[in-house]
């Protein structure tokens, strides 16, 4: 009965944030939903999951994937590309404005020839090219900023309250527990570590849409839009704190500090000033995990030396590499005789090298390590640019680049339905605006009628001679 009513008031509560932060006047495409439920599965459960709420996998599963989760996704796929199909000319120039992107997916397909298991490495590389079909639904909706808030703002506004509720009034569906019987929080993802990406990506977002209603004119500020984000916020900061993701936590607050400076401030906009702000706040995070420089920061994270076991995975999986250069295949590492031979080697279970940098590394060798790099840059180049002048969320995209640096620290994040690596190609592949041009030379009317009224002989008589002045523009735009 408690549930019921718990249920019954998360529902309300969800209700009232979307009414809330209800933008009457502004439109998007409906084909947004169509990344909205991409999103939505990538950032919780599979379809499968929740319809039959968890469940394990064995190892058969693990490689095999649901005929139903590939059914359904095969569906919103097909969907997406539709959409695109209809989009063509926008999706052209951003996928023309977006060529390293192509080329690393284009070579992720390519990897599936060397592969051991070459038909699960083609699925899992068709799930991946859903990631881009999303990203480029976004990105070519002709209000595509817009989408962007009202895609995080959807899935946030559902997945935070829900994982409250499940945690709170239905363990069974929002805890796991250890091996030695401690209970750990998974709310609507699967482990606790998904639980704290959730509230690191969605507690982001809804930050930065505060922060965007609040520099507003106190006249036209949107009061329940603010209630709306500030509560989704601070059960996002509940979540990220109890669900005790090291990696979560401190990725939050390494990103929070620019993106809140660059918002706020102009001189943190300057390059001199960002570039410092990333180096410092990435050279922690890396000083504090790999050269022993931040022993105490890792003990007040209740983190050790080995990254709870990580550097061993790390040692084993990188002297099993046959080929440093191409790797085994997209999402092949971990199948069969290398899976089977790490848990012997470690005596627990891994699907993946929680770290993203040897995880692409063992995948696809130094050729996909070399196209993510160039990825990175680009995509940080163009968020510089956008921070001179403020546009397209540049503050919250800065925030998404750090966190996809360094979250891959020490998980692997850029992987397929991934919201780490979903959210670092929405910051990414933004095509760069184009340079203002020169606002028209200013009519002079003071000039035009002295000129005219100095011929009178031409306009005696003529009653309209002076209709044909361009109207005044409005004090408003700045030219009246």
């Amino acid at each position: 009965m408690i549930g019921l009513i718990a249920s019954l008031l998360c529902l309300l509560l969800m209700w009232q944030l979307f009414r809330f932060n209800r933008e009457s006047d502004a439109r998007t495409s409906k084909a947004l939903w169509i990344p909205t439920f991409w999103l939505f599965i990538a950032a919780s459960r599979n379809v499968t999951e929740w319809l039959q709420f968890g469940g394990g996998a064995g190892t058969d599963q693990y490689m095999e994937g649901s005929p139903v989760d590939r059914a359904v996704l095969t569906g919103v796929l097909a969907l997406g590309v539709i959409v695109l199909i209809g989009r063509a000319r926008r999706a052209g120039d951003l996928i023309r404005a977006n060529i390293p992107v192509m080329l690393y997916f284009l070579y992720c397909g390519i990897s599936v020839l060397w592969s051991d298991f070459p038909d699960v490495s083609f699925k899992r590389w068709f799930r991946a090219l859903g990631d881009v079909v999303m990203v480029m639904i976004v990105l070519t909706d002709p209000e595509w900023l817009l989408a962007l808030r009202r895609l995080l703002a959807r899935i946030g506004f559902v997945v935070v309250p829900v994982s409250v509720l499940f945690i709170r009034y239905f363990p069974m569906m929002g805890r796991l527990y250890t091996r030695g019987g401690s209970p750990t929080w998974t709310g609507v993802a699967t482990d606790k570590n998904g639980l704290g990406m959730i509230s690191l990506v969605f507690g982001l977002a809804s930050l930065f849409r505060f922060l965007e209603i609040y520099r507003e004119p106190k006249e036209t500020r949107n009061k329940r839009q603010m209630m709306a984000q500030g509560a989704i916020f601070t059960m996002a900061l509940y979540l990220l704190y109890e669900a005790n993701s090291a990696t979560a936590f401190s990725c939050f607050f390494l990103a929070v500090g620019p993106m809140v400076l660059t918002y706020l401030y102009p001189w943190a906009r300057k390059r001199a000033v960002v570039n410092f702000m990333v180096l410092v706040v990435l050279g922690i995070a890396f000083s504090a995990l790999f050269l022993s420089l931040g022993s105490g920061m890792l003990q007040g994270l209740n983190r050790d030396s080995t990254l709870t076991g990580r550097t061993t995975i790390w040692h084993f999986a990188l002297g099993m590499v046959q080929s440093p250069l191409f790797g085994t295949g997209f999402e092949s590492f971990w199948l069969g005789q290398r899976l089977a031979q790490m848990k012997v080697l470690i005596d627990q279970g891994v699907n993946q090298a929680h770290n993203g940098y040897i995880e692409v590394y063992l995948n696809l060798g130094w050729v996909g390590v070399t196209l993510l790099v160039i990825i990175l840059l680009i995509g940080y180049r163009r968020i510089l640019a956008s921070l001179r002048t403020m546009t397209q969320a540049a503050s919250l995209r800065l925030a998404y680049f750090i966190v996809a640096v360094a979250y891959n620290f020490t998980e692997a994040g850029f992987k397929m339905m991934h919201p780490v690596w979903i959210t670092f190609l929405l910051a990414a592949m933004v095509i760069p605006e184009a340079p203002r041009e020169e606002d028209p030379p200013q009519f002079d009317y003071l000039a035009e009628y002295k000129l005219r009224t100095s011929r009178p002989a031409v306009l005696a008589g003529n009653p309209y001679a002076y209709r044909d002045l361009p109207p005044r523009a409005s004090p408003r735009n700045g030219r009246g």
